[in-house]
């Protein structure tokens, strides 16, 4: 059993990180919107960052079972403030173009550090909680709801950032804030966490049991729902058709997020019988039925924007029950031995999500408006369920 002063290190970085991360989608979001920018080239923003994503899950669970979690926690941090300054220190005067490559490199930065700093933590607590008494259940469920939370506080602080001190200040702010969390982090953590005792072989990448194959195919389609609609449709929504202001709109997916990971962390209350793999696998084929109706509903209460409001939050409420389930599920179906394994080869088809959610959020809404982004995400919801009938 790890030692918990080693995992409370580990995950207290991992909460510093969420909110510079989260901070850091709003600056970009907010400062390039406010520069002209429209819903298909914010998009493009973030496109590398949710890219990177999906090949630093893929091996870096590899790395941490191979090295060890220490090693990714630090290359996490430490790429975050590179990350960091170089969008601080975007250069004045470049083309349009070349402005783009420049902030998507940088953001891709931003995506592997995330991941790195992610899986780390995740699978970490694999190694402190037991199954039994469904404690792994509400120790994941924590975990996940906290850093969603957070990740909310984040949103609000890069949307106060950008209109109180600025672009650049903003963001030299958080390297140095992340940057002495990075110190505190290698002076305290010396136990190496999560390093697999067999070898790991090359096959180990890729063949994964059934159940977590149609798992992570689940979480695809899962993020992507949320996404589509989330990361540049609302934002650009509001400002256009609202005319609320940056600190109004960070303000309400500061809420929404903070909510979400609430209702997350505390899940495991409501499902009280939930204490195994096997009860989470029929909640989570319950809660998936029920979300794939409300982007419906949500669509005839458009005619009304805080009717619909409210339906975004009954969205998160109902989607922090099954991204609970599926991220508890993912942790109860791996071994400790090759947790780092799975939890990165999960994270790995999240961050496919969201890439293709970013991606279809500015698209579809840049051409066809925020109903349509709703009703394929309602799509997407029935396909994610269909998938996650199969886990057992």
């Amino acid at each position: 059993m790890t030692d918990i002063k080693s995992y409370s290190i580990v995950t207290s970085a991992y909460w510093g990180f969420t909110i510079t991360d989260g901070a850091l989608r709003m600056l970009v979001l907010l400062n390039f919107y406010a520069m002209g920018y429209g819903a298909l080239d914010l998009a493009f923003l973030f496109l590398l960052y949710e890219a990177m994503g999906i090949l630093t899950n893929f091996y870096g669970g590899w790395i941490g079972s191979r090295f060890g979690l220490r090693s990714t926690l630090f290359s996490g941090l430490s790429i975050q403030v590179m990350a960091l300054i170089l969008l601080a220190y975007l250069p004045s005067g470049l083309p349009a173009v070349s402005s783009v490559i420049y902030i998507m490199v940088a953001q891709a930065l931003s995506g592997i550090a995330k991941d790195l700093t992610k899986m780390s933590s995740k699978s970490a607590v694999k190694l402190v909680a037991s199954d039994q008494g469904g404690m792994l259940f509400k120790w994941v469920s924590l975990l996940t709801g906290s850093k969603n939370a957070l990740k909310g506080v984040g949103f609000f602080v890069g949307g106060f950032l950008l209109q109180t001190v600025g672009f650049f200040e903003g963001l030299m702010y958080l390297a140095g804030g992340l940057f002495a969390i990075l110190l505190i982090a290698v002076i305290f953590l010396k136990d190496e966490l999560g390093k697999a005792k067999e070898k790991i072989l090359r096959r180990d990448l890729f063949f994964k049991s059934k159940d977590i194959n149609y798992l992570s195919a689940a979480r695809i389609f899962l993020f992507a729902s949320r996404d589509i609609w989330f990361v540049v449709a609302l934002p650009v929504f509001l400002s256009n058709f609202a005319g609320w202001n940056f600190e109004g709109i960070g303000a309400f997916m500061a809420v929404w997020i903070i909510g979400y990971g609430i209702v997350q962390a505390s899940v495991p209350k409501f499902l009280k019988n939930t204490k195994d793999r096997k009860s989470a696998a029929v909640a989570a084929k319950v809660w998936g039925a029920l979300l794939v109706f409300v982007p419906v509903l949500i669509v005839f209460a458009m005619d009304d924007l805080y009717l619909m409001l409210v339906g975004l939050v009954v969205f998160g409420v109902i989607f922090a029950f099954n991204s609970s389930l599926h991220s508890y599920l993912i942790v109860a179906l791996s071994d400790s031995d090759k947790v780092s394994l799975n939890v990165g080869f999960y994270y790995m088809a999240n961050a496919v999500g969201r890439f293709f959610g970013t991606l279809l959020s500015g698209l579809i809404y840049q051409y066809s408006g925020m109903v349509a982004c709703l009703i394929v995400s309602s799509i997407m919801i029935l396909l994610s369920v269909l998938l996650v009938r199969k886990v057992n």
